[in-house]
C-alpha cells in the first residue's frame, strides 16, 4: 500500500472532493494545487499519475489531524521526511481520536483479530524493547475497518 493509496482511501471513505482535499493540505499550512490532488489520486496506470512522497502525505495527515481534531494554536507541526505504516497508522488514530478498544473494533469489522498489547506494539518508540514494525496488512485491515465504519450506510 503505497501514499497514493492511502490518500485514495481517506478521500473514499470521507467523501472529500478536491477542494476539501486541498483545504486539509492548507490547515497543515500547505499549499497545494487541485493539479497535484488529481495526479495523487490517479491509479498507478492512469495517465497523469504522480507518486505522493511521504512529506505530501504528511503533510495531509497533519492537516487531517487538525480537520477532525481542531487546529492548534501557534506553530504547525512539520511533515515528517520519512513516513512508515506505523506514523500512518497513528496519525490516523489520532485524528479520529481512537482509543484502543475502538481500534480493535475497527480492525474485527474488517474480520482482522489483533491483541490490545500487539497494538501497543505499533505505537512505541521504534528503539523500544516491545516497538514492532506495523504491516501493510495490519494497515489496510485498519483502512478497511474505517472505511466499513464510516461509510456502513453504502
Amino acid at each position: 500500500m503505497n501514499n497514493n493509496d492511502v490518500l485514495r482511501r481517506i478521500r473514499y471513505i470521507f467523501n472529500y472532493n478536491d477542494s476539501k482535499m486541498i483545504s486539509i493540505f492548507a490547515l497543515a499550512e500547505q499549499a497545494v494545487t487541485r493539479k497535484q490532488v488529481c495526479a495523487w489520486l490517479k491509479k498507478e496506470e492512469d495517465d497523469g499519475y504522480v507518486y505522493c512522497d511521504d512529506v505530501n502525505l504528511a503533510g495531509f495527515l497533519n492537516g487531517f489531524i487538525n480537520e477532525k481534531r481542531g487546529k492548534k494554536e501557534g506553530k504547525q507541526m512539520a511533515p515528517e521526511a520519512r513516513l512508515n505504516n506505523n506514523l500512518i497508522f497513528r496519525k490516523l488514530r489520532i485524528a479520529l481520536n481512537l482509543k484502543d478498544e475502538k481500534v480493535l473494533e475497527l480492525l474485527s469489522l474488517a474480520d482482522f483479530r489483533l491483541g490490545k498489547s500487539e497494538l501497543s506494539a505499533f505505537f512505541r518508540k521504534p528503539g523500544h524493547q516491545h516497538y514492532r514494525e506495523c504491516k501493510e496488512q495490519i494497515l489496510r485491515n485498519f483502512l478497511m475497518g474505517i472505511q466499513l465504519y464510516y461509510r456502513k450506510s453504502s
